[in-house]
């Protein structure tokens, strides 16, 4: 077997089982991988110099094909009313043919680590079988430097293969796409699907499983430093200005997806960032807009001008979920350390669509812990055909398929942190206001900022508040630059007895849905649910 880069010698391939192979690459940098990845006909060179390639029939993650192993780890430590449990027989038959189908093939190799702070990381070794997807990784994760590759033993390894097809019987896949995680032992295997983003999202899976046990919170989230050295989190599922928010001119970028809160604040997960980059334009998203001109990025399923290779970001014929990956440093304002310390606000984000909440609330440590493990936002259903009404979305923690442990127990240490720290938190409506989608108007973006910018320097705390009898939260009641109107929602309506229905009938889908964990958590937190002070 010839092996290439820089790797530690003592703890190889051989060390995971893979021998015979017909060559292995290690730790390439992207001008390698780029000259690997033409090579190969994976992918085209951009007019910028961005790699540009196609994740093929799937365009996104498969959550009903991801498994974990159910064994004494994980047992009675897994929410398996969330994931999918996998037999060790079953997994170790995966692991056996997925090596031997690696054998006489070319194999590409990354040593990163999974987590900013050094007492909290994780060494990740990933085996690809496609270049970019090598490149994917070393952008995505937190790279070593030459001197540690040397002596680089990993704790979790992926194995990535897209060409090897899972069986049902033989392997107890639900298709021919299998993501199957063995915490015990630190591996996951990754068969049968070229989209990327399987491989950063199993370590952030592994990471919550294992980070709880150490009193650490995992979370799904971007976060930010002010010039005072203030941090502050930003929770919110996809289409709610999570990355948007959080890529303030005026703040550091510690991250935008992934972060551990422990002992010494918060710390990036990841040394790259993936954003989605549908409609994305120069004016509206400037910093993200110029990563896609710049050598090194991967830009997925984004179509291209077949002459001029300039990509089209308004195109979704392939996809809404069309992304970029790229290096945090590639963003002028990131932190070149990934790190904070503990925050002094949290802001939970969701788009209502049916345009009833207020722009900005203040929430108590129970109804943040509420609203945390709702994970509410809705999404817009006006593109599908007959279908008018808004969709209500609960995700609890903001991030389910990536939850192996139950929801309760990442509530509570979040409920914990925020006590012990003392930490401001706020909802923040950046969905419709004056009526629901097709109805209302999108809430301005210089009022979110705006409002944003006054929790997060602590002048909104210095303010008058009313309590809103629909959700029970505490409102400001006017705030310099922002249309007074804006801040009370009845208002903005001219159906009156139309946001009453809409208010209770979204109120009924909170409840509802917190039905599942009332028996998990303390009754401060239940009687936080919307409409109990009403």
């Amino acid at each position: 077997m010839t092996e290439n880069g820089i790797f530690n010698p003592s703890f190889g391939a051989d060390s995971f089982g893979l021998k015979w192979l017909a060559g292995l690459y290690w730790n390439y940098g992207a001008p390698e991988l780029y000259e690997q990845a033409l090579r190969r006909g994976e992918g085209l060179l951009t007019a910028d110099g961005a790699l540009s390639v196609e994740t093929g029939v799937h365009t996104g993650r498969s959550p009903q094909d991801k498994f974990i192993v159910r064994d004494a780890l994980t047992e009675n430590s897994v929410w398996w009313d969330n994931n999918k449990p996998l037999s060790q027989a079953h997994f170790d038959t995966l692991y056996a043919d997925m090596v031997a189908h690696a054998a006489n093939r070319e194999l590409f190799a990354q040593d990163l680590y999974g987590g900013a702070d050094p007492a909290e990381r994780v060494n990740v070794r990933v085996f690809t079988e496609k270049a970019w997807h090598s490149l994917f990784i070393r952008n995505l994760l937190i790279r070593p430097d030459v001197a540690a590759l040397k002596t680089f033993v990993p704790k979790l390894t992926i194995l990535d293969l897209p060409s090897f097809r899972a069986s049902t019987e033989r392997h107890g896949a639900r298709t021919e796409t299998m993501i199957a995680c063995d915490f015990s032992r630190g591996i996951v295997l990754i068969a049968g699907t070229s989209y990327a983003g399987e491989m950063k999202k199993a370590v952030f899976t592994y990471l919550n499983f294992t980070l709880p046990a150490k009193g650490v919170m995992p979370m799904h989230c971007s976060a930010n430093i002010g010039p005072e050295g203030d941090t502050a989190v930003f929770f919110g599922l996809s289409g709610t200005g999570k990355t948007t928010l959080s890529a303030d001119p005026a703040r550091t970028l510690i991250g935008d997806d992934e972060h551990g809160w422990g002992p010494h604040g918060i710390f990036n997960f990841e040394g790259g960032c993936y954003a989605k980059t549908i409609r994305l334009s120069a004016e509206a998203e400037p910093e993200i807009f110029a990563t896609t001109k710049r050598f090194g990025t991967v830009i997925e399923n984004v179509v291209l001008d077949p002459v001029t290779r300039i990509p089209d970001f308004d195109d979704d014929s392939k996809t809404e979920n069309t992304r970029a990956a790229y290096p945090l440093d590639f963003i002028p304002n990131a932190s070149d350390t990934g790190r904070g310390g503990h925050p002094k606000a949290i802001i939970m984000l969701t788009a209502d669509a049916f345009g009833v909440m207020p722009p900005i609330a203040k929430l108590t440590p129970a109804q943040a812990m509420y609203h945390f493990l709702s994970g509410y936002t809705a999404k817009v259903a006006g593109t599908e055909k007959g279908v008018k009404e808004p969709q209500a979305t609960f995700s609890t923690c903001f991030g389910a398929p990536f939850m192996p442990r139950h929801p309760a127990e990442y509530g509570n240490l979040l409920r914990t942190l925020i006590a012990e720290h003392g930490v401001s938190c706020w909802l923040v409506n950046t969905g419709w206001t004056g009526g629901a989608y097709g109805v209302g108007r999108r809430m301005p973006i210089k009022a979110t900022r705006t409002l944003l910018t006054a929790a997060l320097t602590g002048s909104l705390d210095q303010g008058r508040f009313y309590l809103d009898r629909t959700f029970g939260f505490q409102v400001p009641t006017d705030v310099v630059g922002v249309e007074p109107h804006l801040l009370h929602p009845r208002k903005t309506w001219q159906d009156k007895a139309g946001y009453d229905a809409q208010a209770a009938r979204l109120v009924g889908m909170f409840l509802k849905n917190f039905e599942k964990f009332s028996t998990h958590v303390d009754d401060e937190v239940v009687n936080a649910a919307p409409g109990m002070t009403a």
